[in-house]
């Protein structure tokens, strides 16, 4: 499960700096290595929203630690 939990960790933060470059900067790293809106970049878009609602489960760590 640690195995699951690093990996779901490491998709919401590739997310989460994808956002921040599309934010500040106007550009879309995922894009920009997988093409457009290409089958590579929806399948990366599609694991980090399911990765953020994997992480939803974390919230129940926190509070009871």
């Amino acid at each position: 499960m640690k195995a699951l939990n690093a990996i779901v960790l490491t998709l919401v933060i590739i997310g989460c700096i994808n956002w921040g470059l599309v934010g500040l900067f106007e550009f879309n790293l995922v894009e920009t290595l997988f093409g457009g809106f290409s089958t590579l970049s929806r399948i990366i878009y599609v694991l980090v929203g399911i990765a953020g609602i994997w992480s939803i489960a974390f919230y129940n760590k926190v509070i009871h630690d």
